[in-house]
C-alpha cells in the first residue's frame, strides 16, 4: 500500500463516522476549528512568511503573490468564514422526496455525503480551510493536495484543524493533506479509486485541463475563468466603464475576473477610451485586434491566444465585434463556461444574451465578479463549477451531497 493509498484508507474509515455526525458535533468541530484559527496563528503565519519569501525568490508575480498571503486580518476572515458555515443549514439527512406506491411501498429520496472528496489546487491557502469546513458540515471526509508554492502555509493549516477536530470528538483523518508536492502525487491521486469518491480541481485552465484529462475518479470541473464583458451598442457607457474597471481590477487573479472586453463596433469609438481611463491607474496592459489598437494607439496587439488566456492579471484583451451575432460567436468559442456578462439598454437584447450564452452565470449590467457563493446569499463555496452535471455554479454545501433512495416497506414482495 503506498501512502497515498493509506491515507484515502484512513479518509473512507473517517468519512464513515462523519456520515452519521449529528449536526451539533459538526458544528463543535467546526467552533474549533475557528477557535484555533483566532488563537493559534502563530505557526501558520510563520509557514506563510516562509512560503513568500521563496516565492518572491521565485520571482512569483504580484497578483499571485496576493492569492498566497496570509496576515492577522486575512486569517480573522478566515475564522469568520468557519463560523459562516457552521451558521448554514444541514444539507445532509434531509428527506428531498416521498411518494406512495400502489402496493404500498413508501419510496423516498433522502440527502447524503459524497464520501471523500480529493481537492487538487494551487496557491491559495485559504482554500485549504475553506475546503476542510465545507466537506466536514456536509458529512464527507476531504485530501487536500495544494501547490508546492504554499506547502508549509497548507501544512501548518491542516495541522491546526486536525488539532481541533480531534479535540472536538470528530476523527483527524476526516481533514489530510497530501505531502507529496510532485506530479506524481498528483497523478496518483487522480486514479485513487477504491478510496475518492470525487475528485475536484480547483486552479488555472492547465490544471483544469490536466485533472479533467487524466483522472480515472470522478472529477467536479471547476475554476477556470475565461470571463468576458460584452458592451452592446446601447449601452450605459459610464455604467460599462465601472462595471469593466470592476470586473477585471477588483482582484484580478480570481476566477471570475473578466479577461476579455467585447464592444459592438457602434460604441468603440466612445466607449474604448473611457476604458482606457478607469484601467489606467491600475495599471493594466490591453492587448487588442486592431481595430482596437486605431482607437487605442498604445495597446498591444492580441494575438489568437490571447482569447483563450486566463490572465490572473491586470491584463485585458479587446475585441470589437460588429454586434450580438459576433459577440456570441466569439463568447461560444473561447468561454470557459463560467461567468459571462452583458451591458446594454436594450431589453431584447438582454434577453437574447440570457438565452443563448451557455456559462455557469450570466449577466446583465452587473460585473462578473459576483459569482460567489456568498454573494449569491448560499454561503461558503468550494469552487465554481463549470461543468453540467451534478452541480453547476457556486459549489456550496448541498452541492457536496449524493442522494440515496430510502423504501419502507410492510412485507411487500415482487
Amino acid at each position: 500500500m503506498t501512502e497515498l493509498e493509506r491515507q484515502g484508507a484512513q479518509a473512507r474509515a473517517a468519512a464513515r463516522v462523519l456520515a452519521t455526525a449529528s449536526t451539533v458535533q459538526k458544528n463543535q468541530a467546526l467552533e474549533a476549528i475557528a477557535l484555533a484559527l483566532e488563537t493559534c496563528w502563530d505557526d501558520v503565519l510563520a509557514a506563510n512568511a516562509a512560503d513568500m519569501a521563496a516565492a518572491r525568490a521565485a520571482g512569483m508575480r504580484p497578483a499571485m503573490l496576493d492569492r498566497l498571503l496570509l496576515d492577522e486580518g486575512r486569517i480573522r476572515g478566515v475564522a469568520a468564514g468557519v463560523r459562516q458555515v457552521m451558521a448554514l443549514e444541514d444539507p445532509v439527512g434531509r428527506m428531498v422526496e416521498m411518494t406512495t406506491r400502489p402496493n404500498g411501498l413508501q419510496i423516498g429520496k433522502k440527502t447524503v455525503p459524497l464520501g471523500v472528496i480529493g481537492m487538487i489546487y494551487e496557491a491559495r491557502p485559504n482554500v485549504t480551510v475553506d475546503a476542510a469546513v465545507l466537506c466536514l458540515k456536509a458529512g464527507n471526509a476531504v485530501i487536500l493536495r495544494g501547490g508546492k508554492e504554499a506547502f508549509a502555509t497548507n501544512n501548518a493549516l491542516t495541522a491546526l484543524m486536525r488539532g481541533a477536530i480531534a479535540r472536538a470528538g470528530l476523527p483527524e483523518d476526516a481533514i489530510s493533506l497530501v505531502q507529496d508536492t510532485s506530479r506524481a502525487s498528483a497523478t496518483e491521486l487522480m486514479g485513487l479509486r477504491g478510496y475518492l469518491d470525487v475528485l475536484i480541481p480547483r486552479g488555472g485552465a492547465g490544471l483544469i485541463r490536466s485533472v479533467v484529462e487524466n483522472a480515472r475518479v470522478p472529477v467536479i470541473e471547476t475554476g477556470a475563468g475565461v470571463c468576458h464583458v460584452y458592451v452592446e451598442r446601447s449601452a450605459d457607457l459610464d455604467m460599462a466603464a465601472r462595471i469593466i474597471e470592476n470586473a477585471k481590477c477588483s482582484r484580478p487573479s480570481v476566477c471570475n475576473a473578466a479577461e476579455t472586453l467585447l464592444v459592438d463596433r457602434d460604441a468603440a469609438a466612445a466607449f474604448l477610451p473611457m476604458a482606457q481611463a478607469r484601467l489606467e491607474p491600475w495599471h493594466c496592459r490591453l492587448r487588442g485586434c486592431p481595430e482596437t489598437c486605431a482607437i487605442l494607439p498604445t495597446a498591444e496587439p492580441a494575438d489568437e491566444s490571447d482569447w483563450d488566456t486566463e490572465y490572473g492579471d491586470y491584463i485585458l484583451s479587446i475585441k470589437v465585434v460588429s454586434g450580438m451575432d459576433e459577440a456570441l460567436e466569439h463568447i461560444a468559442a473561447h468561454s470557459t463556461g463560467h461567468s459571462e456578462a452583458i451591458v446594454t439598454s436594450d431589453y431584447f437584447q438582454a434577453q437574447r444574451f440570457l438565452n443563448e450564452v451557455d456559462a455557469a452565470a450570466v449577466y446583465v449590467n452587473a460585473s462578473t465578479r459576483f459569482t460567489d457563493g456568498g454573494e449569491f446569499g448560499e454561503g461558503a463555496e468550494i469552487g465554481i463549477a463549470t461543468q453540467k452535471l451534478h452541480a453547476r455554479g457556486p459549489m456550496g454545501l448541498r452541492q457536496l451531497t449524493s442522494t440515496k433512495y430510502v423504501i419502507y416497506g410492510s412485507g411487500q414482495v415482487r
